[in-house]
Formats: structure tokens, sequence, C-alpha cells
């Protein structure tokens, strides 16, 4: 909120928030004021290595079996004393 109210008091034009129209466009755009005809919010996507993305979930599942197999035992030992 203190961005905007920041920006507006600055009347500032910044990168994928905020535009100074001057008049003579905003009467070519028949004073349309919609912000997307003004502001480029569009940011690129990441791309993501699926290869390294696999890898990590297959390291995460064996440690997931190392911990279940470790709790398990331990679960055995509590309930063996009983």
């Amino acid at each position: 909120q203190k961005k905007i109210f920041n920006t507006y008091d600055l009347w500032q034009t910044t990168d994928k928030f905020s535009y100074v129209a001057p008049l003579e466009e905003i009467i070519e755009n028949d004073f349309n004021l919609n912000i997307p005809r003004y502001v480029d919010t569009y940011k690129e996507e990441e791309e993501i290595d699926i290869i390294k993305a696999q890898t990590d979930i297959d390291n995460i599942n064996k440690e997931l079996q190392i911990i279940e197999t470790k709790m398990s035992s331990c679960l055995t030992e509590l309930f063996q004393d009983e």
C-alpha cells in the first residue's frame, strides 16, 4: 500500500507497476484507462529442469523410506516391551 502512495505522490513510472501516460496517449486510446493498456505486468515463467526435479523427488522418496523404516523399527521396539 505504501508503494502505491509513494508512486502516486512522486508521479513516476515504475517498470511492471506504474506508468505516467501523457494526455496525447490517453486521447489516442479513446480515454481508456485500463491498467493493462499502459502497464505490462507479464512475467516470463522460470524454466524448470524436469530431470533435476525428478531426481530431487526420487531422493526425497528414498529418504522418506529410510525414515519410515527407522520409525517402524522404533515403534516395534516400543511395543515389544509391553
